[in-house]
C-alpha cells in the first residue's frame, strides 16, 4: 500500500499545479454539462451506428484534446516533437467511440436466436467482441509507434499483488456508501438485466456466472486501452504529463454512469495512471478495477435485498 501511495505522492509533487487545477476544472464543467444537458443519452439515442460513433468521437476527442491543450498552454515545452503523438490523439477517441457502440455487432450475430437466448447471448458476447475491437487497432498502433516493451503493459515481471488488494479493501466503504444511492441501485447489479433467463433454465447461477465473467472482460478492455495503451504510449512521448489528459478522457466514458461513479472515475484514473506509469504493468490496475466492478455488483444486489426488506 505504501508503494502505491509513494507513486501517487511523487506524481502529485512533480505535477504543474496550474495544469492540475485547469484540467480538473475542465472535467468538472464537462460533467456538469453532461448531467444537465444529458449529452451522453442524446448521443446514445442517435438513429444510426455511424452517427453514434461520430457523436462519441466528438465527445471523447474534445475532452482529450482540450486536456492536452491546457497542458501545452501552461507548459509549452512539454509539446512532443513526434507525429505519432498527433496520430494517437486522433485515433484514440475513434477507437473507443467504436468500442462503446460495438454492441451493434453482437445484436446482429444473435438476432436469429430464439427468445430469450437472443437477449442473453447478445449481452454475453458483447464484451468479448469489444475487447477484439480495441485490441486489434491498439496492437497495430503499438507496432506502428515502435514502442518498447510488451504491448500495452501486458507484463507481470516484478509485479506485487498485495498492495492492490489493500487498495481494493480501502474502496469497500465508498462502494457501501454508493449502494445507498438510488441512481446506483438503478444501475447495479448489471446481472439484473438477464433476470428473465431464470424462468427458462433449471439452475440460473451458472448462466449468471457466465454473464459476470463476460462483464469482467470489459474491464480488461478498459485497463488495456486506458492504462496499458494510452498512459504508456503517451508517456513515452510526453512523460508524466500524459496521466491527466488520459484521466480526463477516462472520466468522459463514465458520462452514462451514476454521478458519483463518474466523479470518482477521474481521480481513480489519476491514481491508476500513476501506478501504471511507475510499474509499466496493467495488472495492478486490473485487479483494482475488476475487483471494484464485482464488488459493485455485490453491493447492488445487497442494496436491493435491503430495500426489499
Amino acid at each position: 500500500m505504501n508503494e502505491i501511495i509513494g507513486y501517487l505522492r511523487n506524481y502529485l509533487q512533480s505535477i504543474n499545479r496550474s495544469v492540475f487545477l485547469f484540467t480538473t476544472l475542465l472535467v468538472a464543467i464537462a460533467i456538469t454539462c453532461n448531467y444537465t444537458l444529458r449529452i451522453e443519452p442524446a448521443i446514445v439515442a442517435l438513429s444510426t451506428w455511424p452517427l453514434r460513433i461520430a457523436g462519441f468521437f466528438m465527445l471523447f476527442g474534445f475532452i482529450f484534446s482540450a486536456a492536452w491543450v491546457l497542458q501545452f498552454l501552461v507548459s509549452p515545452a512539454t509539446i512532443p516533437n513526434d507525429r505519432i503523438f498527433f496520430v494517437l490523439l486522433l485515433l484514440a477517441p475513434a477507437i473507443f467511440a467504436i468500442k462503446i457502440t460495438f454492441g451493434e455487432v453482437a445484436s446482429y450475430l444473435t438476432a436469429h436466436f430464439p427468445y430469450p437466448w437472443n437477449q442473453y447471448w447478445n449481452k454475453v458476447l458483447d464484451w468479448p467482441l469489444k475487447l477484439l475491437a480495441v485490441a486489434i487497432p491498439v496492437i497495430a498502433l503499438w507496432r506502428l509507434g515502435r514502442f518498447e516493451g510488451p504491448v500495452a503493459g501486458v507484463q507481470a515481471r516484478g509485479f506485487k499483488v498485495r498492495p492492490y488488494f489493500l487498495l481494493l479493501l480501502a474502496m469497500v466503504p465508498l462502494i457501501a456508501f454508493a449502494a445507498t444511492q438510488n441512481d446506483f441501485l438503478n444501475t447495479y447489479p448489471k446481472v439484473q438485466r438477464i433476470d428473465n433467463i431464470a424462468q427458462y433454465v433449471q439452475h440460473p447461477l451458472p448462466w449468471n456466472g457466465l454473464y459476470e465473467l463476460s462483464y469482467g472482460i470489459d474491464f480488461v478492455t478498459i485497463e488495456f486501452f486506458f492504462r496499458g495503451f494510452l498512459v504508456l504510449a503517451f508517456a513515452r512521448l510526453a512523460g508524466k504529463h500524459a496521466i491527466l489528459p488520459v484521466a480526463a478522457f477516462y472520466c468522459s466514458i463514465h458520462f452514462g454512469k451514476p454521478l458519483f461513479e463518474c466523479i470518482t472515475s477521474y481521480f481513480g484514473g489519476i491514481i491508476l495512471g500513476a501506478v501504471v506509469y511507475n510499474t509499466r504493468s496493467i495488472w495492478g490496475g486490473l485487479i483494482v478495477h475488476l475487483g471494484i466492478a464485482w464488488l459493485m455488483e455485490l453491493a447492488g444486489y445487497l442494496g436491493h435485498v435491503y430495500k426489499g426488506w
